[in-house]
């Protein structure tokens, strides 16, 4: 659904004195009201999932499985399915290929799942192109695949990104503290007998989704604008894992609500704006974190103490 033609009268007459006045105009609009439902659910789930992602260390596997959804959506539009199917098959597939990747000593295995995620992404990308040929027409939705559409968001798009954001967060929640004792020590989460490589594939399969999910909004190309960057900004201003998520959270929702509002009145994409935003607020955290000399990596002394205190639960739980 496109927005309204309508809708550039309000905005090219540009703001108004009282940004009240300026936010009615704006959620006048059912478009823009769709735009700020669907970001705020990609932000918080962005946001989360995000934050373990970073930690983790696979922010490069998040990219590939992001990329793998942009074929997955073009095989599903040359079919005549439904692009939203497309999306979360091609995530999720290759979620479960990397999840195969075969544990070996510590540095081999990051080795060899990196070029796995590689091989995985150029095969992808090429499937893309070879999907988007075979449609035989003009694919004229090829940029929304890739750069998304904040402002064509519809009403059940809306309705399906809240399910499945209510689903990954309360499956994340359920692994959440095991999840994050393997990350941050994982021997001795498996000595203590906390199942790490089952919590690996479910999380690989809870990124995919994620992925899937935010590139619906965000395009394929540009996930990472909420996937990275507000969770990145976070560790670099604490290590604690509770406070590191809300802050993620927060930064995440001030960047998407800023860039709408921005993009309402400008002439230039709503992606510019959340990556251009997104990329000063991780900026802007390095910053304050090499002035106050504070921040310690996420996963140090600081992650450690407070995993400490949650092991017993996570092992329990």
């Amino acid at each position: 659904m496109s927005p309204p033609p309508g809708w550039a009268v309000g905005a090219l007459a540009g703001p108004v004195a009282n940004p009240i006045d300026d936010l009615r105009r704006m959620l006048a609009l059912h478009f823009m009201v769709n735009a700020f439902r669907a970001g705020t659910v990609v932000a918080v789930l962005g946001a989360v999932v995000g934050w373990f992602m970073v930690l983790r260390r696979q922010s490069f596997a998040g990219h590939t499985l992001a990329v793998v959804s942009f074929p997955g959506a073009a095989a599903a539009i040359w079919l005549g399915v439904s692009a939203t199917a497309g999306y979360f098959a091609g995530s999720i597939a290759a979620a479960l290929v990397i999840a195969l990747v075969p544990r070996a000593p510590a540095g081999r295995a990051r080795s060899q799942e990196s070029a796995v995620i590689g091989t995985v992404q150029a095969f992808a990308l090429a499937c893309g192109a070879l999907f988007v040929s075979l449609y035989g027409g003009f694919l004229d939705s090829i940029t929304g695949l890739l750069f998304g559409s904040f402002l064509g968001v519809s009403d059940g798009q809306v309705e399906a990104l809240v399910v499945v954001a209510a689903v990954v967060l309360v499956v994340l929640a359920a692994v959440g503290r095991p999840l994050l004792f393997a990350t941050v020590d994982g021997g001795v989460a498996a000595a203590r007998g906390v199942p790490v490589r089952v919590l690996s594939v479910v999380f690989l399969v809870v990124l995919g989704c994620t992925a899937a999910e935010v590139s619906q909004v965000t395009g394929a190309l540009l996930v990472f604008a909420l996937l990275v960057m507000p969770a990145a900004a976070a560790q670099q201003l604490t290590a604690r894992p509770v406070l590191g998520l809300v802050l993620a959270v927060v930064l995440g929702l001030v960047v998407v609500w800023a860039s709408l509002a921005v993009a309402f009145y400008a002439p230039w994409p709503v992606g510019f704006f959340v990556s251009s935003f997104g990329f000063a607020v991780y900026v802007g955290a390095a910053g304050v974190a090499a002035v106050t000399g504070r921040r310690r990596p996420a996963g140090g002394p600081s992650s450690r103490r407070e995993v400490g205190v949650l092991a017993p639960r996570a092992v329990a739980g």
